[in-house]
């Protein structure tokens, strides 16, 4: 503490005022030159007794924070008394914690990155080992011709299917990032209905599924009409796959002062209870998925609607269909 240059003046300073009223006080008695010089030596003592007190404590903060800097992040340096100390202190606590916090969800930043990386590779590892199988056969000149148009085809397939898992990839990565900006303009439930059914006529087609839409033309929604398409599209997606050749879609809408619904109900073999709680996660796939699912289409569903001020419930029992029921609230002001 002597060593402090700010110290060294002040108690010279000090010194120096004492001096000067034992001075004084000396030309009226010896008496009173003797009273001022204790009083100063009284003050002088007080005052580096109270500064050596607040240089230990600030010694004390300067040693958490190295010990935060290390990354320990669990001190509790309150304190309960009244002082620009104590304000530090608390100051300096309301920090650490904050770091703890960021500490923290940075970790799980790195989990999350590290399970996703292990998910994707996970998901690109069987179409690659395959397409590298089939090139490596069409390279025989010996192969017959239809093996060998089976074979192409297979690996547009397989190429068609790794697009697919990259643009899905890449449109939640953005979602996740905060950079996708939602637009809120007014959507018309039929119509979104109607555009989100146009890519999946032909597999309707295929498997002469029956689809039954109910609902008013007036029926509507604030939230953002292409992302809310790409929603649709895999909710449905889902119950087609899910659904057998005859079955039956059904999609009803409504609307009242809270809140604008969809119900998109099937009649097809269902969700096993076990994996219920789990089909909006991400590269899950339940006891009844195809081979080809990948377990992303309605984690993007899940996570475009609840951008959006909305919420998505599923109920299903096997072989008795499964019912998405989506809803968008309406902003109270």
């Amino acid at each position: 503490m002597l060593r402090n240059r700010e110290i060294q003046l002040f108690l010279l300073t000090m010194s120096f005022i004492s001096l000067a009223g034992i001075i004084a006080a000396a030309f009226f008695s010896i008496a009173a030159s003797m009273l001022v010089f204790v009083i100063s030596v009284l003050l002088i003592g007080c005052s580096f007794i109270f500064t050596s007190w607040r240089y230990r404590e600030i010694e004390k903060l300067s040693g958490y924070l190295q010990q935060i800097s290390s990354g320990d992040y669990f001190l509790d340096v309150r304190d309960n008394h009244e002082g620009e100390l104590s304000i530090l202190k608390n100051n300096i606590y309301k920090v650490t914690t904050m770091l703890s916090e960021q500490g923290s969800l940075l970790q799980q930043d790195k989990v999350h990155l590290t399970n996703a990386i292990s998910d994707i590779s996970h998901q690109l590892k069987t179409p690659l080992t395959s397409m590298m199988m089939m090139a490596d056969l069409l390279s025989d000149a010996k192969l017959p011709p239809v093996k060998r148009r089976e074979f192409t085809h297979n690996i547009t397939i397989q190429l068609e299917r790794i697009e697919w898992l990259v643009s899905s990839l890449l449109k939640l990565s953005k979602i996740d990032a905060g950079t996708v900006q939602f637009k809120k303009e007014a959507i018309a439930v039929k119509k979104l209905l109607q555009k989100s059914l146009e890519p999946l006529l032909i597999p309707l087609d295929i498997k002469e599924q029956a689809i039954s839409i109910e609902g008013d033309d007036t029926v509507s929604f604030v939230g953002d009409f292409h992302w809310t398409t790409e929603a649709v599209i895999n909710i449905l997606k889902n119950c087609i796959e899910h659904t057998p050749a005859g079955g039956e879609i059904t999609i009803s809408f409504a609307e009242n002062a809270l809140f604008t619904e969809i119900v998109i109900a099937d009649n097809g073999k269902g969700i096993v209870k076990e994996d219920l709680p789990y089909i909006f996660k991400r590269f899950y796939k339940g006891k009844n998925a195809s081979e080809d699912s990948v377990g992303i289409g309605l984690a993007m569903a899940h996570t475009i609607i609840t951008s959006q001020n909305g919420n998505i419930e599923v109920k299903s029992k096997q072989n008795k269909g499964t019912q998405f029921r989506i809803t968008f609230y309406k902003q109270v002001i």
